[in-house]
């Protein structure tokens, strides 16, 4: 039996001794960027754990890497990052029971599979779905590729039955090349997608292209971009610099792995948004933090072949750390997916998913935060 955890309230405000693990602690950034309009605040309202392993309708539940709050039904849609190896690729939709005084439950309600071009479902590693937005012609979502298989990502619209109805572009540049000279790298691709409130449509990249310098590391952070599209023509207006911090942690024996990369992006507003960092080391476990960024005065870059290699100067967008989930003595998996929603008592929340990797000794989890105030 699946059961949710802290589930009563108490007030209390954020500060060096109190942390997030208690059911209503705030965390308040009142002036990001020493901009007051900008100021965020919100309330941890709960966690709720899906063991990997669970089933539903015949599928194991688990990859979920993106998600997004569907106001026509009060539920939620999250996408599923399994390369149609365990079933078909696919979304799901999910009853989130949160209210202001706490995140109860999530029922896992049905699937959905997605179609390619040709109507049918996508074979075996042919896609690696990472994010999912609703938008006001179908939904959004997108797809890393394969580096390896030189499959380029993509972003497209489905319709709510998975079917396809269009494709977004793909720049220049951004396509996987055998010589590894240009274009994305294998698994570090569009991870994060975000409408702003004008209704462009912001594309993320986890780590850098080829052509733009190296991934993280413990000493130097990478440059993603962002692409901006119109999304009703579905021309590029934009592209942007988003720069990744280094990776926080080391693993815990010399030659472990770890890594650090832009997992999801939200937007706030037509210029502010959150974006999720997210990595991993070796017998230390994950690291997410939660910042706020600005496109406002970034260098449009869609022009420059290679930052690495440019003499012109680039103004990255700002970005400030609003939390880290560790820090707040939560105990954060692979937290990849995140969403504002209204719970049914009317509370404006904020949602964060993670992605198991179908991995027995991780879990499929649910972070919930009540949004006591935000730019709008």
């Amino acid at each position: 039996m699946l059961k949710p955890l802290l589930t009563t309230a108490a007030a209390l405000l954020l500060s060096t001794t109190v942390r997030a693990a208690d059911i209503g602690a705030v965390i308040d950034v009142p002036c990001p960027f020493g901009d007051c309009k900008a100021g965020i605040s919100l309330s941890y309202l709960g966690e709720y754990d899906i063991p990997t392993g669970f089933v539903e309708n015949g599928v194991e539940v688990g990859g979920l890497s993106g998600i997004d709050f569907d106001p026509s039904t009060g539920r939620y849609i999250s996408i599923s990052d399994d390369r149609s190896e365990k079933a078909p690729a696919r979304f799901y939709d999910l009853d989130i029971d949160v209210g202001a005084d706490g995140l109860k439950g999530v029922t896992i309600l049905d699937h959905v599979t997605l179609k390619d071009k040709d109507g049918q479902p996508f074979a075996f590693r042919k896609v690696d779905a990472e994010s999912i937005r609703i938008g006001e012609d179908g939904i959004y979502w997108s797809s890393e590729g394969d580096g390896k298989a030189l499959l380029p990502p993509f972003v497209r619209v489905a319709n709510r039955d998975g079917s396809f109805v269009r494709e977004l572009p793909l720049p220049d540049g951004f396509a996987p090349t055998a010589d590894k000279s240009t274009g994305i790298r294998d698994n570090l691709a569009f991870e994060g997608l975000a409408f702003l409130s004008g209704g462009d449509l912001l594309v993320g990249m986890e780590s850098a292209l080829y052509q733009d310098g190296p991934m993280t590391t413990l000493t130097n952070g990478a440059l993603a971009r962002l692409i901006r599209y119109d999304a009703a023509t579905g021309g590029q207006k934009a592209q942007y610099v988003y720069p990744v911090s280094p990776i926080p942690q080391a693993p815990a024996q010399a030659g472990g792995w770890n890594d650090f990369g832009m997992s999801e992006i939200l937007a706030l507003d037509d210029r502010h948004l959150l974006s999720i960092e997210r990595g991993y080391a070796q017998g230390i476990g994950n690291s997410v933090v939660i910042n706020m960024f600005d496109l406002d005065g970034a260098t449009d870059v869609s022009a420059i072949p290679s930052l690495a290699k440019t003499d012109q100067r680039i103004v990255p967008v700002r970005k400030t750390q609003i939390m880290d989930l560790r820090a707040l003595g939560l105990a954060p998996d692979n937290i990849e997916g995140v969403t504002f929603g209204k719970a049914k008592d009317g509370t404006d929340v904020l949602i964060f998913v993670a992605d198991n990797n179908f991995n027995p000794t991780q879990k499929t989890q649910f972070f919930a935060f009540k949004v006591v105030r935000r730019p709008s």
